[in-house]
Formats: C-alpha cells, sequence, structure tokens
C-alpha cells in the first residue's frame, strides 16, 4: 500500500509538458484563423434555373391537383345524384360512368398531392414517389396505345358491344342515355345498325306494356323539336310499328356504328397527338422533379 500511494504522489507531481502546450495553443490559434465557413459548410444558394424549376414545379403540380379534385367532385357528384334520382335502381357500382371520374380524379390528386408537398418541403421521398407513379402512368398509357395499334382490326367488334350494351340500358343508366342521344343526333343515326336495334331495349319493344312500346328515343328523329323550339319528346313513339318508307319520314334509319367508326377514323389524328401531349406533360413533371432531387443529392437528402 505504501507503495502504492508513493507512486500515485510521482504521478500528481509529474508537471505537464510544454511540447503540449505548444501543440494546444498552436492548434488554437489555427482553429481561430479558419475561416468559419471552411469548417462550417453553408448549402450553396441554388441558382436562377433551380428556383424557376422549384416554382414551376410547384404550380404544375398544384394546377394539376385542383383538376384532380375538380374530376373527384364530379364523379362523387354524379353518384350522389344518381343515387338520390333512381333510389334502389341503381346498376353495380363498377359498370357506372361516374366510378371512372372518382378513380381518375383520386389517382390524379393523390399523385399531384405528393408533387406539390415534395417540390414545398423539399423531401426526396416524397420526389421520388411522385415519379415513380408518373413514369407507371406513362407507361401503362404507351402499353395501351401499342395494344390498341395491335388490336385496331378487333376495336370495331368491342366497339359494336359497347353500343349494344348502351342501348340495353339506355334507361337504367342516365349518363348512357346522354352519350347515345348525343352520338345520335350528332351523327344523325339511330340504333346500331337500323333504327329496328332499338327492339332488343325491354323498355322499347312492341311486347313491352308501357307507352313506349314499339318506340325509338326523340334524338332519332329528324326533327326532335316541335315548331321548332321545343323538344318533342314523343316524336318517336310507333315508329318501329311502321314500315321503312314511313319510319323514315320520322327519324333517321341508318345505324350509328358505320358512321361512327368513320368519325374515329378521321380523329385517329387527333387522339394520337392528345396522348402524345398527355405524355409530354407527364414527362415534363417528371424531369422537374429529377432536376430538385439531383439540386438537393449534395446536401445528402
Amino acid at each position: 500500500s505504501t507503495c502504492l500511494s508513493m507512486q500515485a504522489s510521482k504521478l500528481v507531481e509529474l508537471p505537464y509538458s510544454s511540447s503540449d502546450d505548444d501543440d494546444d495553443g498552436s492548434l488554437a490559434g489555427d482553429m481561430d484563423d479558419l475561416d468559419p465557413e471552411a469548417w462550417s459548410p453553408v448549402p450553396p444558394r441554388p441558382g436562377t434555373f433551380s428556383q424557376c424549376v422549384w416554382y414551376l414545379a410547384f404550380f404544375w403540380n398544384l394546377l394539376f391537383l385542383i383538376l384532380g379534385l375538380l374530376a373527384l367532385a364530379v364523379g362523387i357528384w354524379g353518384l350522389v345524384l344518381k343515387h338520390s334520382l333512381w333510389g334502389d335502381h341503381l346498376p353495380p357500382l363498377g359498370s357506372d360512368p361516374m366510378l371512372l371520374f372518382v378513380l381518375v380524379g383520386l389517382g390524379a390528386s393523390t399523385i399531384s398531392l405528393a408533387g406539390c408537398l415534395g417540390t414545398l418541403c423539399s423531401s426526396p421521398c416524397l420526389l421520388r414517389f411522385f415519379v415513380g407513379a408518373v413514369l407507371a402512368f406513362a407507361g401503362l398509357e404507351v402499353l395501351g396505345g401499342l395494344l390498341l395499334l395491335a388490336a385496331r382490326h378487333r376495336l370495331q367488334d368491342a366497339l359494336q358491344d359497347a353500343l349494344l350494351l348502351c342501348l340495353l340500358r339506355y334507361y337504367e343508366e342516365p349518363d348512357l342515355r346522354f352519350l347515345v342521344d348525343e352520338v345520335q343526333q350528332s351523327l344523325q343515326c339511330c340504333g346500331l345498325n337500323s333504327y329496328r336495334n332499338w327492339e332488343t331495349n325491354p323498355y322499347f319493344n312492341c311486347s313491352a306494356p308501357g307507352v313506349q312500346a314499339c318506340s325509338v328515343p326523340a334524338s332519332c328523329c329528324l326533327d326532335p323539336r316541335q315548331n321548332g323550339s321545343l323538344a318533342n319528346s314523343q316524336c318517336g313513339f310507333g315508329v318501329l310499328s311502321l314500315g321503312d318508307m314511313e319510319a323514315g319520314t320520322v327519324v333517321h334509319l341508318g345505324g350509328c356504328m358505320a358512321q361512327l367508326s368513320a368519325w374515329l377514323r378521321r380523329q385517329a389524328g387527333g387522339i394520337m397527338a392528345g396522348a402524345a401531349v398527355l405524355v409530354l406533360v407527364e414527362a415534363v413533371g417528371a424531369l422537374m422533379a429529377l432536376k430538385m432531387l439531383r439540386d438537393m443529392a449534395p446536401l445528402g437528402a
């Protein structure tokens, strides 16, 4: 114990080395001489181009967020309105056209909201999600376009089946009724291949018990307005019980299938241009998000 106490007292009495003092002094002096920005780096200020990209990306996504919310509101309003008007006689939800507005609005608003928040908060996670979602949607659109181009010869059969379904559900779905009336009025046609295709509808069939038996919609009439001003909803009553020559003085005899196919062929260029513009818009949004991600990369974000 005496030896341990003596060694401890010697260790306490040992003087500090002058070289240590010099090192500490020189180190402190060197730290004082250093520029604070050299050892405490400040994030570089983004350039003018990066700031323009930031603002453009924010308002770009904000615009599509508003459009997506509008589409979502229209879809929900349509579903609620039809439920209040038709009660329990609604078709299955999966076949409701308003469901398309709901899905498109929900998807567009979700992706655009992620882009807005990612831009506003400089969040790499949200920006990566935005880029991935946009690229996925663009890829699906391109793939769908290629599939339609490859199966263009079968589109006529699919279009015919869709029109036949519209004729059968004319009174069951207000959206389809509006669409059929617009097509028949604008193309001046009636039915699928002939005005007699309306016999397949249970309300217009000649064996139907209602007053609309052996009739066609008013949108088939040559002059759907009475005295040139008032709409005549009964102008097509009893047409299916007439001969073709007599019916031709009241309604359009030709079907809409041939005219609609010809109209789609004429509009093919515009449809392709619209699809290309949509893909280009999505590509621009993805490129702006990638530019912001690149600007945030040196900061370790």
